[in-house]
């Protein structure tokens, strides 16, 4: 897969994408990360890429002219066709499901915004997708666009040591991931569940099941309230309210003074 970045600080888009998984993707040339600065495409001696805004107001506006170039010469330094997405407030949310879709593509192009943003007739000619990581305003695209790059690149195939660990991720099948665990067996601060050392493979996939409905209960029911729960889904969850009600009761009896109730 390749992923094209145009952005004013294309060093910082680089350097974010050569560690960890990203980075061995590229090592592995499962992933292609190549960047294009619209200060290239300037045309006069001061490299201008924004202007003021009309109708005036604070802040400055990127120019059409720079970013077109940019752009034209990205769609053509590779044959495949290029999806290009624009990082903003002001776009669709991006979730775990258009991740996925956009991993399955050959190239796609994130265009980072600073300043006020992008002249909006770029965007009307020039970009396919507005996509958001959050409900809040960065300085630019850039972090945004290494979120995406680093959430579609992990699931390149063989990206990850184990691609087990992708089908376990939260949200990848609608729900938050459950409790993990690593030794030591006993520690101050508790002991790793015994159905965890059990060996019985079933017990394990009930209880992790178990967990990661009920932690998507308590911290995200609205996802909870977009899923259809099966009969042992529905039986599970059940089961881990129950424990949850107990243990808030034991914790608020053990707070209690004399043992009494509020």
């Amino acid at each position: 897969m390749r992923i094209d970045v145009v952005t004013l600080f294309p060093d910082f888009v680089r350097q974010c994408a050569a560690v960890g998984v990203v980075g061995r993707a590229q090592q592995r040339e499962l992933l292609q990360v190549e960047t294009w600065n619209p200060r290239d495409y300037a045309t006069d001696n001061y490299r201008t890429v924004d202007g003021r805004t009309c109708g005036g107001g604070p802040g400055m506006v990127m120019l059409i002219q720079p970013l077109r170039d940019a752009l034209k010469a990205m769609r053509e330094a590779a044959p495949e066709p290029v999806h290009v997405i624009y990082l903003s407030p002001q776009g669709a949310r991006l979730t775990q499901n258009r991740v996925e879709a956009l991993a399955a593509r050959p190239r796609i192009a994130l265009l980072c915004g600073r300043y006020e943003g992008v002249d909006e007739r770029l965007l009307a000619h020039e970009v396919d997708e507005e996509l958001s990581i959050g409900d809040y305003v960065l300085s630019g695209g850039e972090l945004g666009a290494a979120v995406l790059i680093d959430a579609v690149g992990r699931l390149q195939g063989g990206a990850l040591n184990d691609a087990r660990s992708a089908e376990q991720d939260s949200f990848s099948s609608g729900l938050l991931d459950c409790p993990h665990y690593a030794k030591p067996v006993r520690d101050a601060y508790g002991d790793v569940p015994e159905v965890l050392l059990s060996g019985d493979h079933a017990a394990i996939r009930r209880w992790r099941l178990k967990q990661s409905l009920g932690r998507t209960w308590l911290r995200r029911p609205d996802l909870l309230a977009q899923r259809a729960l099966d009969a042992e889904s529905r039986a599970l969850l059940d089961e881990f309210r129950r424990e949850h009600a107990h243990a808030e009761r034991a914790r608020h009896d053990e707070a209690a003074p004399d043992g009494r109730h509020d």
